[in-house]
């Protein structure tokens, strides 16, 4: 999977999890987390991507790469959503 399959995923993962983020449906759209969560989901896949590339834990298109951005990218949604609800 190229580097557009990676940021593809990150937004899908990203757009699902601001979607089920409960912080989302209780009401705290102020903090403009639709586009926080999308950003911090390609971010995240991105630097799964990277980090999995530089120390050989997986290569282009392997399953574990697929889970590790998955991951990543839902733990940044939970993070930034999370910490941007706060203020």
């Amino acid at each position: 999977m190229g580097w557009v399959g990676i940021v593809f995923l990150g937004f899908v993962v990203g757009l699902a999890a601001w979607w089920l983020h409960p912080l989302r449906r209780s009401g705290a759209k102020r903090t403009g987390g639709f586009w926080l969560a999308l950003v911090a989901a390609i971010v995240g896949a991105v630097i799964a991507k990277m980090l999995g590339n530089l120390t050989g834990a997986f290569h282009d298109g392997d399953s574990l790469e697929w889970l590790a951005c998955v991951l990543v990218a839902l733990a940044a949604v939970t993070i930034a959503v999370g910490l941007a609800a706060r203020r």
